[in-house]
């Protein structure tokens, strides 16, 4: 009996670690490491920008959009020219031109937005109000990509906003509650526009991603977007510009955002495509905990414990979050480096395909027992015949 109980719990023990490696896979971990390196992206934005504003009172975020989209042009926009076939930009902009335009001036003036919203609104309420993006994001998904999502992501979601309430209340116990309050309807409403522009532009790119090529998205944003912002930089910051008293100082600044910026857009369709664009706004909740984390050596911020409570529970919704996949049919990955919920669609494709397989196995089955009592009973006739 010892040995049976013994056995017994073996058999469970490797029972649970096999669950819990199917959990925590490699995949989920490459995710959220790769989730967080955004959000550290993200904050050296933040942290950059607040230090020419504050510092050197230098307000242009237009210019530093401009630049952003230059870099992207430079770079994925000259490899889409080299291009040959279908991929060239000459066909790209033949058949598609419209709908990149609209896609440049929805990530600009989402980035313009929640810039401008500042001036308006504190801190508190855009920390808040960004999170709108996350249901935006959800049921556009649902229309759009066809993601269906599980009882687990909507629990998942609400966890990671139950961490963004904490540390919005650690900002208010810590008197961090900045910004201009000169007009706070304006301002709120600045960031809801800009969480639905950047919720439309983020399921444009996880099927831009997952269908055709992240070459193809940054090219086009870095295109229309350079010449958008342009346009608009010339309108409402040239006398800023020009008031510009240009230092290394700030010439250095400048980079380190366009730089942090640069390879926020240029690694984010990397994460999209590994898991969906749902999760990856899940992650970057995170990134204003780490320029709240810089702020406590930069800028003599107060510390409260309530903000690791908010990063930890912000990861576990996140983690929830990808441990289950979502379906996803309408994406259909073109390469080998494809996101779980095409993966999850396989899964209920095999399972349906191993319920088929069972159902024959066992009709077969059925038929074999019948062929065997015929056989018995053909038997049997033979035999009373050969008595009679």
């Amino acid at each position: 009996m010892p040995q049976e109980q013994d056995t017994t719990l073996c058999n469970k023990i490797r029972e649970g670690m096999t669950k819990w490696r199917d959990i925590f896979t490699w995949q989920l971990f490459k995710t959220l490491l790769m989730g967080q390196g955004l959000s550290a992206l993200i904050c050296g934005t933040a942290v950059t920008s607040q230090y020419l504003a504050t510092v050197y009172y230098l307000n242009t975020p237009m210019l530093q959009s401009f630049i952003n989209y230059i870099l992207l042009g430079i770079t994925y926009t000259t490899a889409l020219i080299f291009r040959r076939g279908d991929g060239n930009i000459l066909q790209i902009l033949k058949t598609k031109w419209w709908k990149y335009l609209l896609l440049g001036l929805t990530d600009v003036e989402a980035n313009y937005a929640v810039v401008k919203a500042y001036q308006y609104t504190t801190l508190t309420s855009i920390q808040l109000l960004d999170c709108f993006i996350i249901p935006v994001l959800m049921i556009l998904s649902w229309f759009f990509l066809k993601t269906r999502y599980r009882i687990i992501h909507y629990v998942a979601v609400c966890i990671c906003l139950a961490g963004v309430g904490a540390m919005v209340g650690a900002d208010i116990l810590a008197g961090q509650d900045q910004g201009s309050s000169s007009d706070i309807l304006l301002g709120d409403g600045l960031v809801l526009v800009s969480a639905t522009l950047y919720a439309i532009s983020n399921v444009c790119q996880e099927y831009t991603v997952k269908n055709l090529s992240r070459v193809e998205f940054l090219g086009m944003v870095g295109l229309f977007g350079s010449i958008i912002s342009a346009i608009q930089l010339g309108i409402l910051e040239h006398n800023e510009v020009s008031r510009i008293q240009w230092t290394w100082e700030i010439a250095l600044i400048l980079a380190g955002y366009a730089v942090c910026m640069y390879g926020f857009y240029s690694f984010m369709p990397l994460v999209i495509k590994m898991s969906s664009a749902t999760a990856v706004n899940l992650s970057l909740l995170t990134g204003d905990l780490f320029s709240l984390f810089c702020g406590l050596f930069l800028f003599q911020y107060a510390f409260s414990g309530l903000y690791i409570v908010s990063l930890v529970v912000i990861l576990v919704g996140f983690i929830m979050f990808n441990t289950v996949p979502t379906l996803n049919p309408a994406l259909a990955p073109s390469s080998d480096e494809e996101g779980w919920d095409n993966h999850a669609a396989e899964f209920d494709n095999d399972s349906t395909q191993g319920c088929v397989d069972e159902i024959t196995c066992a009709q077969a089955e059925q038929d074999q027992i019948k062929s065997q009592v015929n056989e018995r009973q053909s038997a049997c006739v033979v035999i009373n015949s050969v008595k009679m």
